[in-house]
């Protein structure tokens, strides 16, 4: 334990805590094939998303794949079918938080679907395929341990209702707080 110059007591401690994040917002053209000449595009949807994320340097890459299912009526609009087209990605998400002082080989690497692969758009190509737009959004996030200086509080810590900080610039308490309009807006702080 050290000491601070106020004379507060200062422990380092090994904790996990979220050591990277990262946000990924994108789109993609997939071209599917269906069987026979299509005459109209009737529905797309996606499902059976799956994926996984891994670090990779300094980035987290997500690798996943999820099904196409585009409903299709052919024959002169007479009779339908659904062709089903399996697509697989990697994402590359940067990170825009990071902190270099994790300790090595604690790191573990997860990745959210914020907004799961959704078709935005389905046409018919010139040449007869069909081009199905998809966008998607991954969140990333590495959790692992590293080193944080706290203060340690002389005394007893079963009694914190009326308790500062010694040494702290303000005698104000959590309690001074409660009476505060959480709706309140202020427009302009310029006028």
């Amino acid at each position: 334990m050290s000491k601070t110059d106020n004379g507060m007591q200062c422990r380092e401690i090994i904790t996990k805590a979220v050591t990277g994040k990262g946000r990924k917002f994108s789109q993609a053209t997939h071209s599917i094939h269906p069987p026979d000449n299509i005459s109209s595009i009737l529905g797309a949807w996606i499902i059976n998303h799956k994926y996984e994320a891994n670090q990779v340097g300094d980035v987290i890459e997500v690798s996943g794949s999820y099904d196409i299912n585009m409903w299709f009526s052919f024959d002169e609009n007479t009779k339908t079918e659904v062709a089903n087209h399996t697509v697989s990605y990697v994402e590359q998400v940067s990170l825009s938080y990071y902190d270099s002082n994790v300790r090595e080989g604690t790191t573990q690497v997860t990745a959210i679907a914020t907004q799961p692969p959704n078709c935005v758009e389905a046409t018919i190509a010139a040449d007869g395929s069909c081009l199905v737009r998809v966008e998607r959004e991954l969140y990333v996030e590495m959790v692992g341990e590293t080193k944080v200086c706290v203060m340690v509080c002389p005394g007893d810590c079963d009694d914190w209702d009326d308790k500062v900080l010694e040494g702290t610039d303000t005698e104000e308490t959590v309690d001074d707080f409660e009476d505060l309009d959480p709706d309140l807006v202020i427009d302009d702080l310029n006028d």
